[in-house]
């Protein structure tokens, strides 16, 4: 096998960048409305949420989204579905009300976002993902924040997974094109080795050419074994490397399935898709 752990076919047995536990087997058959686990639930999942922001009214009503080992998740939905909001939901940047996370059988729900790092889960957030007076490799550096060990060798797999930034490593990031940017910010993301990586919009504001890297790269990363669950705007792209999409709509299951089965049904593709 060559020395990139990225570029053989899915479902890579070298999971070094990863830190892969869980078992469970997400359900994949398509489904309107609510969203149900698979039996022995899926490695991470956002169970029947209903919450919101502080004081202030439900955003999400009894949503459900689930992603396995090895699997990409993609939440998508209309403007002001409440797609980063379930998101920020499972890292815990909002008040769940009702429901439950759990990742990798606990139930996390009442931890805060730091102590989710430290269970294993990697978020990278749409904007403000990077330090921009920092250089690229320090960037790198502060990802491993958590870590007492040598990450050297996962610092060289981010640079195989994204070459463009080992020859900038000694830039700062703030120089980078977007891009650029988004992949310094999903590899400071993978430096912490999580269990699970959390991606919101992460092709927001690229060219079409340069989101076709990002996804190839995204599915890369999944190849080791890492669950990733995405919100994405440019749903009929995300879809296409989904292995289950959830489709939202004012904080509620719309539909869910394959991202397949999704870009096949006609009633998605009409009212999401633009047809």
């Amino acid at each position: 096998m060559s020395g990139n752990p990225y570029q053989d076919d899915r479902g890579n047995k070298d999971r070094s960048i990863a830190n892969p536990r869980g078992s469970g087997t997400a359900e994949g058959a398509r489904r309107k409305g609510k969203a149900v686990a698979a039996p022995g639930g899926p490695f991470l999942i956002g169970d029947s949420m209903t919450g919101g922001y502080g004081k202030g009214p439900n955003i999400l009503h009894d949503c459900t989204i689930a992603v396995d080992q090895g699997e990409i998740a993609v939440i998508v939905g209309p403007n002001g579905a409440g797609k980063s909001t379930a998101m920020k939901a499972v890292f815990g940047m909002l008040d769940v009300r009702q429901g439950h996370v759990r990742l990798d059988g606990e139930d996390i729900t009442t931890l805060s976002p730091q102590d989710r790092v430290s269970k294993g889960m990697g978020f990278v957030p749409q904007t403000s993902n990077i330090f921009t007076s920092m250089t690229v490799q320090e960037n790198l550096e502060m990802g491993a924040f958590i870590r007492t060990d040598d990450f050297s060798d996962t610092m060289a797999q981010v640079y195989d997974l994204f070459p463009i930034l080992k020859d900038k490593r000694n830039q700062p990031a703030g120089e980078l094109s977007g891009g650029q940017r988004q992949q310094v910010a999903v590899g400071r993301a993978l430096m912490t080795r999580p269990k699970v990586l959390m991606l919101d919009e992460p092709t927001a504001g690229v060219s079409p050419i340069v989101m076709d890297e990002l996804f190839d790269r995204i599915i890369e990363v999944a190849r080791t074994g890492i669950p990733i669950l995405m919100v994405e705007q440019n749903a009929r792209q995300a879809l296409e490397i989904a292995d289950k999409g959830y489709v939202l709509v004012q904080g509620r299951n719309a539909f869910s399935g394959t991202g397949k089965d999704l870009l096949a049904d006609p009633e998605v593709r009409k009212s999401f898709l633009g047809g």
